[in-house]
């Protein structure tokens, strides 16, 4: 702090050069090649998907048609686009996406349908952790396909195209965490019976980025103190969230037969390691945490659920950060 009455010290500023500027010649000049080949057609979304692509291994772009409660017979289309892989943990890292429909939607709606929708999507992903400096969801309504525009938030096609919205970008983010950088698992941490959604959400994200848990799925580990271990550090949570004798830890596998319970109301459950193997022999994999005490608890004490999506820690996760070169 500058004492009472004392000068003012002045400083120079240094002016840096950038050297390796980007060629804006180069870019001005393709401006109209690329207007002239605007299209609609999937080809034309395939290729734009692929020129965005980075340490990504595929394109990643979906479609789909729906109706709303106003206008049933008439059919409103969504597509979208994103790129990602690696560095990828919100707010909501090097990550890019954008999303089209001809439904009417006013300003107004579209910026709260984004917004839940990407929180319970784009910024419920988590690949290494990491966030880095730039990020883009963005989204388009032109009402081309017309119908009663949705004006109102309390509206039945508010409703329904929020939950339109929101599936449609858990699908199309989910592809971001099936490509991450040496991921060879994709998996679904579901956080059930919190007292608030926010809780919820941020013990699923606190688990999602755990390397510990990560390296355990990585390495095929029914290691459920890992998990219980970042629930137990998870910052913010609502005092009461979790209370080891009502917090149980579960694998439930995808072909559909029951969960494997791992901790049922703070106690360890004789895990059976042949089947555990089994489990985790597979691609994907839900991990589901009660926090309302399992079977033999109290129910209905909160009953919130978030859910996040990550992948594991593979040795080729390493390989590819540690070769690569600024």
């Amino acid at each position: 702090m500058t004492p009472p009455n004392s000068p003012i010290i002045s400083s120079s500023l240094t002016t840096i050069t950038l050297t390796n500027s980007l060629p804006i010649s180069k870019i001005l000049n393709k401006i109209p090649t690329a207007h002239s080949t605007l299209s609609s057609t999937h080809d034309a979304w395939l290729t734009t998907a692929r020129a965005i692509c980075t340490t990504d291994t595929f394109p990643k772009l979906l479609s789909q048609t729906f109706t709303l409660p106003s206008s049933p017979d008439r059919t409103y289309r969504l597509a979208g686009m994103t790129k990602g892989a690696g560095m990828i943990h919100p707010n909501m890292a090097t990550l890019l996406g954008v999303l089209c429909t001809d439904a009417p939607i006013a300003p107004s709606a579209l910026q709260p349908l984004l917004k839940h929708a990407v929180s319970r999507s784009f910024n419920s992903i988590s690949v290494d952790g990491d966030t880095s400096t730039n990020d883009t969801i963005a989204i388009l309504a032109n009402g081309a396909a017309g119908g009663a525009p949705i004006t109102s938030t309390s509206s039945a096609d508010y409703t329904a195209m929020q939950n339109v919205l929101t599936s449609f970008a858990q699908s199309l983010s989910q592809l971001v965490v099936r490509d991450g950088e040496g991921a060879t698992k994709f998996v679904t941490v579901r956080v059930q019976n919190s007292p608030d959604y926010e809780s919820a959400r941020l013990i699923a994200s606190t688990i999602a980025r755990s390397p510990l848990v990560k390296t355990a799925l990585y390495g095929k580990d029914a290691n459920w103190g890992r998990i219980l271990c970042a629930i137990g550090y998870t910052q913010g949570v609502a005092e009461g969230t979790v209370v080891p004798e009502r917090t149980s830890v579960s694998f439930k596998p995808v072909d559909g037969s029951a969960e494997l319970k791992l901790l049922v109301n703070g106690e360890p459950e004789q895990v059976d390691e042949d089947r555990a193997s089994v489990i985790l022999q597979e691609e994907d994999l839900e991990i589901v945490v009660d926090l309302g005490g399992g079977e033999k608890g109290e129910k209905g004490l909160g009953g919130e659920e978030a859910v996040y999506w990550f992948c594991d820690f593979s040795h080729e996760y390493v390989t590819i950060n540690g070769d690569y070169r600024t």
